[in-house]
């Protein structure tokens, strides 16, 4: 859970946070309406490629990321075994289940959306500062300072609830409380670890509000930017090549003849 940190000179650490935002808008939109395997495909290739503009090096991204590929695939593999109507030609079949092409398609295509769109997050997240974040959704979004502060302190709390919950592991493992291979006593020692990191999250929640009101945070309506957060032509460009990158993808994908829509 600690953040990744890119190069501070690359051009997406650079771009302005709402730019970030609107750009990853785009392209999630143009996963989510198109259930095609072609459009994700071209969608998510565009954004691997983008992966040198984030100043991440790609080895640390892929040792980082790697469980939302493997999660995309086990969704994609779920659909395509419990598709509801399949078609195509039959390759195995095990009972109720059947593997079809149709059915691979179908599964290839939501993992590639999936992978899509969780990447794409990624790459908006990680090369976002979270203050930069905060001051550019009041700045530009119009957000009320008290929901973007607040927003703000909660990601910054992050690292700190993968240490309290590494602790609370150590501790349990200390008092001799191990699940050792029944999978029954490892959720029940999850859930209970769960239990104690949530009310310890309320209590920290409380006594963090506390504190901000006691400085005087939100007793006035008019605010001051102390690191102002323009838009700039290069965001806007940021904006427009994930407009072009969506229709771009969705016209190939209608030529091809392969488009199919969410909804019809």
């Amino acid at each position: 859970m600690q953040p990744l940190v890119p190069d501070p000179a690359a051009p997406l650490a650079r771009s302005n946070p709402v730019a970030k935002l609107g750009a990853a808008t785009i392209l999630m939109a143009t996963l989510f309406v198109a259930v095609d395997p072609v459009t994700p495909a071209l969608v998510l290739a565009a954004e691997l490629a983008a992966v040198r503009l984030a100043g991440i090096p790609a080895r640390t991204l892929a040792r980082r990321i790697w469980p939302l590929g493997l999660a995309a695939l086990g969704v994609g593999f779920a659909n395509a075994l419990l598709a509801a109507e399949p078609g195509g030609t039959p390759i195995v079949g095990v009972g109720p289940f059947a593997l079809t092409t149709g059915s691979l398609l179908i599964g290839l295509a939501l993992a590639l959306r999936v992978a899509g769109i969780a990447f794409v997050g990624v790459l908006a997240l990680a090369t976002t500062d979270p203050t930069d974040l905060a001051d550019s959704l009041v700045q530009q979004l119009r957000v009320p300072p008290r929901v973007a502060v607040g927003s703000l302190a909660a990601f910054r709390l992050l690292p700190i609830f993968a240490q309290e919950w590494e602790t609370l592991r150590l501790a349990r493992r200390a008092r001799g409380v191990d699940a050792g291979r029944s999978p029954v006593a490892a959720m029940r020692i999850f859930f209970g670890m769960t239990l104690a990191m949530l009310v310890a999250a309320i209590r920290r929640g409380i006594r963090l509000a506390i504190a901000m009101e006691a400085r005087g945070f939100g007793t006035r309506d008019c605010r001051t930017s102390a690191r102002p957060q323009p838009m700039r032509p290069t965001d806007w460009a940021l904006i427009g090549a994930a407009a072009a990158i969506g229709i771009g993808a969705t016209a190939i994908s209608v030529a091809l003849g392969t488009w199919r829509p969410l909804l019809g």
